[in-house]
């Protein structure tokens, strides 16, 4: 197998090697039996990779040496490279990765008493052009491949674990905590990259990949209606969440231009069906806006918007400061009568705790900041 040009069956060797983390366990159990090799060790490779953080084949010490050779002239496991990062006093760590093809996208690694939780990119860029986010700044480049998008998990847990040196001479110990939770709240819009989002899902869940609950993970989108449909049907129990932030559509339409496309009215008969179909909550992300979202007005018109529908949460989310897109959070005064004026009214809410204050915090702006150096 060592002579580029030898043809073995069911495949030939190339200059390009796959990302192995693209393939399912079933379609790599089809390679493993085109090779001659018995399935049962794609079980064993997906162990090496998702639970052990092997960066090498090499190291999978209970496989064959011949099938070792095979995968590592086949396939590779890593795709990315820290490009830089922030770490904060209250333990978060914002990662920014380089791509393959230099491209770049963050994740984050957020630590709590009994988890941590790893914050998510599905894309590079964003096309959809929220005014509270920086994500779409620099317009949009392209998906995130789902082994890409698995990269971001297998460094973060990596990371939380010790770390090695293919990711980090120096990895951030965030917390003596496993990596527990994936939320799919970083650059981009989940839904839009629908199979590749779906696809690494199914293997963070998986027992043989990195075996997080599907409770544990969760899908934040900004309202794509086709999206939150076909998620209804995929019999998955994880956790949706939606980015509403305004409860009438002038408002919404003004920071959130999706809104024009999916209003108000058909994303919450949407939510209706979802809830029927799947008996799961849906979350309500509501991002506190000064002077803009967060007056006693609009927590009424969020009640009336919200009062008829079952298996819902309201997540409040005090504003980061976005100093290119003039965004700053409300004082805590009017922050603590927004959710409690919520709660008067018989709406499960919370108010998220602020991570990261003291560094490039929210989604987009490592990326911009090292864009424009």
């Amino acid at each position: 197998m060592t002579n580029k040009n030898r043809t073995v069956p069911c495949f030939t060797v190339s200059i390009i090697m796959q990302d192995i983390k693209e393939l399912s366990l079933k379609e790599l159990e089809d390679k493993l039996l085109c090779w001659g090799s018995p399935k049962y060790y794609a079980k064993g490779i997906f162990n090496w990779i998702y639970q052990k953080g092997a960066y090498e084949f090499n190291r999978m010490s209970d496989l064959p040496a011949a099938l070792r050779k095979a995968l590592a002239m086949e396939f590779s496991i890593l795709g990315l490279e820290l490009a830089d990062l922030e770490q904060s006093s209250d333990g978060t760590a914002k990662f920014l990765f380089a791509l393959k093809d230099k491209n770049l996208v963050e994740a984050v690694s957020i630590p709590a008493a009994r988890r941590v939780t790893g914050c998510i990119s599905s894309q590079v860029g964003c096309k959809f052009g929220c005014n509270f986010c920086a994500s779409a700044l620099k317009g949009f480049k392209r998906n995130l491949t789902s082994g890409e998008i698995l990269d971001e998990v297998l460094y973060l847990k990596n990371n939380a674990s010790g770390g090695h040196p293919a990711l980090s001479e120096e990895p951030v110990r965030a917390s003596a905590q496993q990596l527990s939770h994936i939320v799919f709240m970083g650059t981009g819009e989940p839904l839009d990259n629908y199979e590749n989002v779906l696809k690494a899902i199914r293997i963070i869940n998986s027992a043989h990949g990195f075996n997080i609950g599907a409770r544990r993970i969760t899908i934040s989108t900004c309202g794509i209606i086709p999206g939150i449909e076909r998620l209804a049907l995929e019999n998955l129990q994880i956790e949706l969440s939606i980015s509403l932030h305004a409860a009438v559509d002038k408002t919404r339409s003004q920071i959130m231009p999706v809104n024009q496309k999916y209003p108000l009215e058909a994303l919450i008969k949407c939510c209706h069906e979802y809830i029927a179909k799947t008996n799961r909550q849906i979350t309500f992300e509501y991002i506190l806006i000064k002077g803009f979202n967060s007056n006693l007005s609009s927590a009424q018109n969020l009640v009336k918007l919200l009062k008829d529908l079952r298996l819902a949460k309201v997540n409040l989310i005090p504003a980061n400061s976005i100093p290119e897109l003039k965004i700053i959070p409300p004082e805590i005064s009017e922050i603590v009568s927004f959710r409690d004026y919520l709660f008067g009214a018989g709406i499960n809410v919370t108010l998220r705790k602020e991570r990261g204050q003291d560094i490039d915090a929210a989604c987009g702006q490592l990326r911009l900041r090292h864009e424009e150096k």
